[in-house]
């Protein structure tokens, strides 16, 4: 969604998907959701792995804690990248960023220190 909008958005006679710092601000914004990813599949293997017991509660809540600021740092970064047509009702992109930021007050702060299961 956001990159398709800055290859369209013209500013200064060119796409702001062009210009450097937006370019370096959607890849960091990639990374994050390629790690989630990738947190999320290694706990959906250790919980198949374990079978149901407690031994991957520290997997589960790495993937819980990176995914949640994962979501809620891209969320804000579409909302930046995206300007004012953001926070309309006719885009998508306030819908994510108030999931995710609904999310955080839903399920806790996913900053907070990941305590070892006992």
């Amino acid at each position: 969604m956001t990159v398709e909008y800055t290859k369209s958005r013209v500013q200064f006679g060119r796409p702001i998907g062009s210009f450097q710092a937006l370019k370096h601000r959607m890849a960091d914004m990639y990374v994050l959701v390629e790690s989630a990813r990738s947190a999320a599949y290694r706990a959906a293997a250790a919980l198949d792995e374990s079978g149901g017991n407690t031994s991957t509660a520290l997997d589960l809540a790495a993937a819980r804690r990176h995914c949640s600021e994962a979501f809620a740092a891209v969320a804000g970064e579409t909302v930046q990248l995206h300007g004012g047509i953001a926070i309309t009702w006719e885009h998508d992109a306030h819908l994510y960023f108030k999931r995710a930021h609904g999310d955080t007050q839903l399920f806790g702060m996913p900053h907070r220190p990941l305590a070892r299961p006992a």
